[in-house]
């Protein structure tokens, strides 16, 4: 039976408390906002975990086949295997879960040399030089993390400038189209003083008109009256 001091096992309950509590951080995952910058680091957070134990589970197995033959029996041996098997099969599951394609299917993407680079990475390193790698790992992470803060934080500034700059923009149109209808409306009472002094002056050429013909008419009778008296 396998001592709990063993490498491989020692290893093997801390690769199993990390799935664990990656586990558990899904599960605290849901009482989170569905968007903003807490959810956006729990996620990320939770990647970088997954990862860590992608790292984990790459000393395991090169860990496990470096056991010399005759240390432990073919039963343990393949015990192992399948412990080993079975948290592989969870880490993936909770990989593909976040769409971590490259976690679940490493081969397929970055080609069995990236896997050999990573094997390569962990197969001489202590458990001290894996925490190292890990702790380097977190360090890139967490830069990436802050450009990616830095970036929407950015984004979410320009589209606030263009808010308040749609905003002013609005609000000029609406005190413009005020400014229209009241133009409009002074235009439309101007046409209408117009039209009624129009009628006014027309009626007054018609009287004058009449008047002078009349007058015309005195002037033309009397002309005539005094033809009639004198000759």
């Amino acid at each position: 039976m396998a001592s709990s001091s063993d490498p491989w096992m020692k290893e093997y309950n801390e690769a199993s408390r990390l799935a664990d509590d990656i586990s558990s951080m899904i599960a605290d995952r849901g009482s989170l906002p569905q968007s903003g910058p807490e959810i956006m680091r729990h996620t990320s957070a939770i990647r970088r975990k997954i990862t860590i134990l992608g790292t984990r589970l790459d000393s395991l197995e090169s860990l496990l086949g470096r056991i010399p033959p005759k240390s432990i029996t073919d039963k343990e041996m393949h015990k192992r295997q399948d412990m080993l098997s079975s948290l592989k099969s969870k880490a993936k599951q909770m990989a593909t879960s976040f769409n971590m394609s490259n976690f679940a299917n490493r081969e397929d993407l970055l080609g069995q040399s990236k896997k050999a680079d990573d094997m390569s990475r962990v197969a001489g390193l202590d458990n001290q030089g894996i925490v190292g790698l890990q702790r380097q790992i977190m360090k890139e992470q967490d830069e990436g993390l802050e450009k990616l803060e830095e970036t929407v934080l950015s984004t979410k500034h320009i589209a606030l400038a263009v808010n308040e700059e749609l905003t002013l923009h609005t609000r000029l149109i609406d005190d413009l189209e005020d400014h229209v209808d009241i133009t409009n409306s002074r235009l439309q009472r101007v046409q209408k003083r117009l039209a009624i002094l129009n009628k006014r002056t027309k009626g007054g050429c018609s009287c004058m008109c009449l008047l002078l013909s009349v007058v015309a008419i005195v002037i033309l009778a009397v002309i005539v009256w005094l033809l009639v008296k004198y000759l």
